[in-house]
């Protein structure tokens, strides 16, 4: 993954970590590298943490604890360039992250690619609670069937259970708030990719946070040690 880089694959994996995990900016972590002797410019850091958050969240998805059948979805607003975006999320009954999408538009098209990304991964789940949204209820709907369609065992499956209520969907609402706290410090994505590429990374340390990864040889490592695991 680090082959041939300028700087030692701990060195940027301290970067990307720091940048993901905690409110810092870009700059604070080029002083903080200088205060250790290393002359790395923002921008450099800005380029890992694209680089390497999406190749290593991949790897962190083989290691991801199997869910329960019991899921939230929401989606939250999160700013590109000034316009109003969308990131598309889903918690299972303990509370860890299912899946998340982020899209440029709230709409049918949308909710669709998110539950067929997470109906792909997961499998479908017995019961889902949403809010009003009544184009996420037909989205669940829409995939539900096209998912039984699909299934070519002799079992009969029951529907997706659907229970919309604002209230019971507190749960998820909370869950957001962990991402956009640490969102909330930055200045700002300049661009779609830059902002999905540094989301996923963000996603993955909230995952990381919940245990929510297998390791054979250590069951509760620290952000540290599953970075450089995921890095080996």
């Amino acid at each position: 993954m680090f082959k041939g880089r300028h700087f030692e694959q701990s060195v940027i994996l301290l970067c990307v970590r720091w940048y993901l995990s905690y409110n810092l900016s870009l700059r604070n972590l080029e002083e903080m590298m200088a205060e250790r002797g290393l002359n790395v410019d923002h921008s450099t850091v800005h380029r890992w943490v694209v680089r390497f958050a999406p190749q290593l969240l991949e790897h962190f998805n083989r290691r991801k604890r199997t869910v329960t059948g019991k899921w939230h979805l929401d989606e939250t607003y999160i700013k590109v360039r000034g316009q109003w975006m969308y990131l598309y999320r889903a918690i299972d009954s303990a509370g860890d992250t299912v899946e998340f999408f982020f899209s440029e538009h709230r709409d049918l098209v949308a909710a669709k690619r998110f539950l067929r990304r997470a109906f792909q991964r997961h499998g479908r789940p017995e019961r889902i609670v949403i809010d009003g949204s009544q184009t996420n209820r037909e989205a669940i709907i829409a995939c539900d069937g096209e998912s039984r369609l699909r299934d070519h065992s002799r079992r009969k499956l029951k529907p997706i259970r659907i229970r919309q209520s604002q209230y019971l969907n507190n749960r998820i609402e909370q869950d957001h708030r962990r991402i956009k706290r640490r969102i909330r410090s930055m200045l700002g994505f300049k661009s779609m990719t830059c902002a999905a590429a540094i989301l996923s990374g963000i996603e993955m340390v909230h995952m990381m946070r919940k245990r929510q990864a297998r390791h054979a040889y250590n069951p509760s490592p620290s952000i540290a040690e599953q970075f450089e695991i995921l890095a080996a």
